[in-house]
């Protein structure tokens, strides 16, 4: 069995998970910021749990996808085009060359604000709030980034 028969079913499932996430994310994503993310919303997350849970979900959805695409997806879809594997900053190099990535720099500061998301969730309001908007507005990109992935496994017949 070829290698090609062993990546791409593996790349057609990361791609129907992936165009799920990307809804999923968009959902919460409209759900949580239909108004601005302030502090004072960040300060209500104790006591209001229908907002703590959107939060959650929000950054849940966000971390997943963006693990999904930058650790899964694109490794893959490199392989599948015969590319050796590569470390993580190689392939968004590569990935923002051929047009799939706007911007490997923005890819990893997309990747510390989930980290930071994570991290100070219960510590600190104005973090927390200043984190979950900027988080907001790389939310089209991160998705227009999964579209582009699976756009070109699509343009190989991979998709």
């Amino acid at each position: 069995m070829n290698e090609k028969a062993i990546i791409v079913p593996r790349l057609q499932f990361l791609v129907r998970v992936v165009r799920k996430e990307c809804q999923h994310l968009a959902t919460t994503d409209q759900r949580l910021f239909s108004e601005t993310f302030t502090r004072e919303r960040a300060a209500q997350l104790e006591e209001d749990q229908g907002l703590a849970e959107r939060v959650e979900a929000f950054v849940g959805r966000f971390g997943r996808l963006q693990d999904t695409v930058g650790d899964k997806l694109l490794p893959l879809l490199f392989a599948a085009m015969g590319e050796k594997p590569a470390a993580v900053i190689d392939n968004l190099d590569r990935a923002e060359r051929l047009g799939l990535l706007q911007s490997a720099d923005t890819w990893i500061t997309i990747r510390n604000l989930r980290n930071q998301m994570i991290h100070e969730y219960v510590e600190d309001p104005v973090i927390l709030a200043s984190a979950l908007q900027t988080g907001h507005t790389f939310v089209a990109g991160l998705i227009g980034t999964a579209n582009n992935l699976i756009a070109e496994a699509e343009r190989r017949g991979w998709a």
